[in-house]
C-alpha cells in the first residue's frame, strides 16, 4: 500500500510539472521555435519543409531498430548474464519500461527535452501531444513537420526510443536486488530529472549545444551525435551510484555467480550490434551521406572492440570468451557513438580498439580494486565507454564529415578547439547524473525501500517479485 500511494504521489508531479510547463507557455505572447539538435542544418525561415517520403521511411525503419535493442536486446542480454532465479525479473524490467517510458515521453518528457529555446529546459510545448500528432485545419488534415521534412511524429518516436532504453541500461547494475516498485518510480524521476534536461542541453539549444545562437555554449558546446553524454555517460554514471548505494549482492565474492545463459547474452549483442546501425545513423534524421558514415563508423568501432577485448583476454588469460567478445562489441558501440556523425571510418576503428581495452580493465581490474558490486557492468561499459567516446569525439571529429563551422576545424587532430567542450560537457553530465541520482535513491530508500528482503533474494525475484519461474521442466 505504501509503495502505490508513492508511486501515485510521484506520477501526481511530474503531471504538476507537465502542467506548470503549459501555463508558462501560455504567458510567452511570441514563443520561440524549438531548437534543433545540432546535426541538423536549420532553414531558412522562408523555407517550408516538404516531406520526404525517403526519409520518413529511413527513420521509421531506425525507430524499430532502436525499440528492438531494448527488447529482445538489452533483456536478452543482461536475462543471459544473470542467474537462473532472475532472468524474468531482467526481462520484465526491460519490457514494463518500453511501456511506462513511452507514457511519460508522450505527456511531457518530449517536450520538456525538445520543447521552445529556454537553454534550461523545455517548455510546455508539445505537452500530451499537442503541436506534434495530426490536426484538422481549415485547409483539412495536418500533419506537422520537422525541418528535415519528416513528420514531427517520427522525430518523436525516435528520440522516444532513446527515452526508453537508457533507464533501461541502469538496471544492470543492480540487477537481482532492487524491488520493482522502486525501480518503477525511479524511472520515472531518473527520466524527468536527469534524461530531459541533459537531452534539452545537448541536442534541443540548450546550454551544451554546439554552436547554437541561444545557447549559453559552455567550454564552447559540444558535439554529441547519438547519445555519448545523454544516454551512456548519464545511465553508466547513475549505475554506479545504483551499484553503491543498494550494496553488494547476497554471496558476493564468496560465492560463484556466473551467467546462466550465455547463449541469450551473444544472441542479444547480436541484437544490439544491428539495432545500433538506426541509433547512431538514424541521428543524421536523413538518408544522406553522414547515415552512412555513421553507419560505417559504427560497424567498425563495435568489430575493433570485439577483437581488442577478445584479444586481451586470449593474451592475459589464456582463451578468449564469448563474453569478451560481446562486451567488447557494446563497448565500441558505445564508443563511437557520440562521434559516429562526425569522424571518418579509419578513426573509428581506432576508437572502437580503445574502447575494448579501456573497458576491459573497468570491467576487471578498476571494479576489483574499488570492490563495488555493479552485476553486469552498466558503468564499466556505458559509464567508462561513454566517457572516452565523448572525449575522443573531441580529437578525431572532422569537418569532412560535416561542416559545422563555416569550415574551420573541428576536433583535436585537424587543429580544432572541440575537445574542451567536449570535457565541459563530460564533466557536468557526470556530476549532474551522480548527485541527482544519489539524492533519488536515498529518498526512495527512506520511504519505499529499494532493496528486496534479504530471504526474497536469496530465493530469487522471479518468484518473489513477479510470481513466475523461467524455467519450467515437466
Amino acid at each position: 500500500m505504501r509503495e502505490t500511494t508513492w508511486l501515485a504521489i510521484v506520477v501526481g508531479m511530474c503531471l504538476t510539472l507537465a502542467l506548470a510547463a503549459a501555463q508558462a507557455r501560455a504567458q510567452d505572447e511570441e514563443p520561440e521555435p524549438p531548437a534543433l539538435p545540432t546535426q541538423v542544418e536549420v532553414p531558412a525561415p522562408e523555407d517550408d519543409p516538404i516531406l520526404s517520403r525517403g526519409d520518413n521511411a529511413w527513420m521509421l525503419a531506425s525507430s524499430a531498430l532502436v525499440l528492438m535493442m531494448t527488447a529482445p536486446g538489452l533483456a536478452m542480454f543482461y536475462g543471459g548474464l544473470v542467474r537462473r532465479k532472475n532472468v524474468l525479473s531482467v526481462i520484465m524490467q526491460c519490457f514494463f519500461l518500453m511501456g511506462l517510458m513511452t507514457i511519460l515521453w508522450a505527456i511531457y518528457g518530449y517536450s520538456l527535452s525538445f520543447g521552445g529555446s529556454n537553454p534550461w529546459i523545455g517548455n510546455g510545448e508539445y505537452l500530451f501531444m499537442q503541436n506534434v500528432q495530426a490536426e484538422w485545419t481549415d485547409e483539412g488534415p495536418r500533419i506537422p513537420l520537422y525541418s528535415t521534412g519528416i513528420p514531427l511524429l517520427t522525430h518523436m518516436l525516435f528520440q522516444g526510443m532513446f527515452f526508453i532504453i537508457t533507464p533501461a541500461l541502469i538496471c544492470g547494475a543492480f540487477a537481482e536486488r532492487m524491488k520493482f516498485s522502486a525501480m518503477v518510480v525511479f524511472s520515472i524521476l531518473w527520466g524527468t530529472l536527469i534524461y530531459c534536461p541533459v537531452a534539452h542541453w545537448v541536442w534541443g539549444g540548450g546550454i551544451l549545444a554546439y554552436n547554437v545562437p541561444n545557447s549559453a555554449n559552455y567550454g564552447g558546446g559540444a558535439l554529441d551525435f547519438a547519445g555519448g553524454t545523454v544516454v551512456h555517460i548519464s545511465s553508466g554514471v547513475s549505475a554506479l551510484i545504483c551499484a553503491l548505494i543498494i550494496g553488494k549482492r547476497l554471496g558476493h565474492g564468496t560465492e560463484p555467480m556466473p551467467p546462466h545463459n550465455l547463449t541469450y547474452t551473444a544472441l542479444g549483442a547480436a541484437l544490439l550490434w544491428v539495432g545500433w546501425f538506426g541509433f547512431n545513423a538514424g541521428s543524421a534524421l536523413a538518408a544522406d551521406g553522414v547515415a552512412a558514415s555513421a553507419f560505417a563508423a559504427t560497424h567498425f568501432s563495435a568489430a575493433a572492440g570485439t577483437v581488442a577485448w577478445a584479444g586481451l583476454e586470449w593474451i592475459l588469460r589464456g582463451k578468449p570468451t564469448v563474453l569478451g567478445a560481446c562486451s567488447g562489441a557494446v563497448a565500441g558501440l558505445v564508443c563511437i557513438t557520440p562521434a559516429s556523425g562526425y569522424v571518418t571510418a579509419m578513426p573509428a576503428l581506432f576508437m572502437g580498439a580503445a574502447a575494448g581495452a579501456v573497458c576491459y580493465f573497468a570491467c576487471t581490474s578498476l571494479k576489483n580494486s574499488l570492490g563495488y558490486d555493479d552485476s553486469l557492468d552498466a558503468f564499466g561499459v556505458h559509464g567508462v565507454g561513454g566517457t572516452l567516446g565523448a572525449l575522443l569525439t573531441g580529437v578525431f571529429a572532422t569537418r569532412a564529415v560535416q561542416d559545422l563551422n563555416d569550415g574551420e576545424p573541428l576536433g583535436l587532430y585537424e587543429g580544432g578547439s572541440l575537445l574542451t567542450g567536449q570535457i565541459v560537457a563530460t564533466a557536468i553530465t557526470w556530476v549532474l547524473a551522480a548527485v541527482v541520482t544519489f539524492v533519488i535513491l536515498k529518498i526512495l530508500d527512506a520511504t519505499m525501500g529499494i532493496r528486496v528482503a534479504t530471504q526474497e533474494e536469496m530465493q530469487g525475484l522471479d518468484l518473489n517479485e513477479h510470481g513466475e519461474e523461467g524455467y519450467i521442466f515437466l
